[in-house]
């Protein structure tokens, strides 16, 4: 009997690619030009994943809420990164030979991110993935990002594998909660960017790793 075609789809920040340094990067050179000191990696880190809102909220205490000075510091913060996005961004140790694993075994992959298109295409083109994934889902693909369901649903579209054959890996509450409300199995990427605050175990996760390797356990051959 022919084995249903299976797939691992990943967040990008924080779960595929380390980006902290270059979305801190970004925030620095915006707090510098506005006269401010520096934010340390070790407070940029945890609200990586959180993007253009985490960091502004954490440089200048602004939220979307006080929305034109939010937005006029989001764009110019947004400015920097365009430029800079690959400058200091890897793969997390482990990604590399973990694609080339899923693949051997059969299995598809792809990328799902709330990071928009005009900077997550970029970024995908540049980083040293041994094989391209079959599918990338940005913030914008399908209008709405997650922790809606609907850019999980099209990556497993574009991919042809049902969702129930899918596995998600995500750092963030917003990607375990778009995995389990279209049925797939969720993995939190424990080692990505999690907050002290954070209650990852009340997440609901299926399952949890502290290496990209360590997913290799739970792939059926």
């Amino acid at each position: 009997m022919t084995q249903p075609a299976r797939a691992v789809l990943f967040d990008l920040d924080g779960t595929l690619a380390d980006t902290a340094l270059d979305l801190g990067a970004a925030l620095n050179l915006l707090l510098a030009e506005e006269g401010l000191p520096p934010q340390p990696y070790q407070a940029i880190r945890p609200v990586a994943s959180h993007g253009a809102r985490g960091l502004i909220g954490l440089g200048f205490g602004v939220t979307p809420q006080q929305a034109d000075q939010f937005i006029a510091l989001r764009d110019r913060f947004l400015a920097h990164y365009a430029l800079h996005l690959a400058d200091s961004t890897v793969l997390f140790d482990g990604v590399a030979p973990l694609i080339e694993a899923i693949t051997q075994r059969g299995w598809r992959w792809g990328i799902v991110t709330n990071k928009p298109a005009r900077f997550t295409d970029p970024l995908v083109a540049r980083l040293p993935l041994p094989i391209a994934p079959g599918v990338v889902v940005s913030g914008d693909t399908v209008g709405v990002p997650k922790p809606d369901p609907k850019p999980m649903y099209h990556a497993a579209e574009m991919l042809g594998v049902d969702p129930a054959h899918c596995i998600y890996v995500g750092d963030a509450e917003r990607d375990i909660e778009a995995g389990r409300r279209v049925g797939m199995t969720t993995v939190l990427a424990s080692y990505g960017y999690i907050a002290a605050s954070d209650q990852p175990d009340a997440w609901g996760a299926d399952l949890t790793i502290s290496h990209p390797l360590d997913l290799l356990a739970h792939l059926p051959a």
